[in-house]
């Protein structure tokens, strides 16, 4: 699946994430932030935009209602940071650590999280298009009553995350692993799994296979 990649202009000038302060409006754009400490704080509405971000830290943050268009995170840390009623189109997660991290009814749109931690992040009541998760760790992630449409998973380590109530009609799982999910039988019509996945799931539902 082909996704818009950010845009985001060249020869960009550097400056510290701390400087949103010095904004009238809580907004940041056409820049690059290295390695800036921006920890346990409270800033909403916040607008990102054309920009590249790496080595930083958010954790604990609480950014609800935030807006990132034409984003890069390389090596960024979200840990327990609250993004819920986001909204997130061309952007990339890269090496990130998002354990815990809230996005909670938010919508995305053209975003990669590539070779990034999801453990327990919540994603309920969200709206995912095309969305790529790429070599990540989704374990106990929280994907309740979401809306799935051209969603990709590929090499990803889903167990127990929870799928309640969201469809996966044409979501590919197949080549990412779990040895437990929450799913209901009729959201999995659809889902696109191996044969080893296909016995897990009917061992889930109480059946016995035989050979």
């Amino acid at each position: 699946m082909k996704i818009d990649s950010p845009r985001i202009p060249n020869d960009l000038p550097t400056i510290n994430f701390q400087d949103i302060f010095y904004q009238e409006d809580p907004e940041l754009e056409l820049c690059i932030i290295n390695d800036s400490f921006f920890a346990n704080e409270v800033l909403h509405r916040v607008r990102l935009s054309k920009m590249s971000l790496k080595n930083c830290k958010f954790n604990n943050t609480n950014f609800s209602n935030i807006d990132i268009t034409d984003v890069i995170f390389d090596n960024c840390d979200f840990s327990n940071a609250n993004l819920s009623s986001s909204s997130i189109h061309r952007t990339v997660f890269k090496n990130c650590k998002l354990l815990g991290l809230d996005f909670t009814e938010s919508r995305f749109g053209n975003v990669e999280f590539d070779n990034s931690s999801l453990n327990l992040a919540s994603f309920g009541n969200s709206k995912l298009e095309k969305v790529k998760f790429l070599d990540t760790s989704l374990v106990s992630s929280d994907f309740y009553d979401c809306i799935f449409k051209n969603v990709e998973f590929r090499l990803c380590n889903i167990n127990s995350a929870n799928f309640e109530k969201t469809p996966l009609k044409g979501i590919d799982i197949s080549n990412s692993t779990f040895e437990s999910l929450t799913v209901s039988l009729a959201d999995l019509k659809g889902c696109k799994v191996s044969s080893f996945q296909a016995i897990q799931f009917a061992s889930l539902l109480g059946l016995i296979v035989t050979d």
